[in-house]
């Protein structure tokens, strides 16, 4: 499993923090620290995270060219 956190987005809501702690957590009050390959044991919590979120920041297994920037998809 692959998560990629735009951190652009993010408006540290921290929603994800409670719901997947294994795989999320809030450094402060404004750093979100994630784990980008988590164990697919942890699935569910994170899909229902990543769903929480209110500004949708967090994708899971989304590795086409459609997430990735175009100077990186011209390499």
């Amino acid at each position: 499993m692959r998560i990629v956190v735009d951190l652009s987005r993010c408006q540290a809501y921290a929603q994800c923090a409670f719901l997947a702690p294994d795989a999320f957590r809030m450094h402060g009050e404004e750093a979100l620290m994630y784990d980008p390959a988590p164990d697919d044991a942890r699935r569910d919590q994170i899909l229902r995270a990543a769903a929480a979120c209110p500004v949708q920041a967090i994708l899971v297994d989304r590795l086409d060219g459609r997430d990735v920037p175009a100077e990186a998809s011209r390499s």
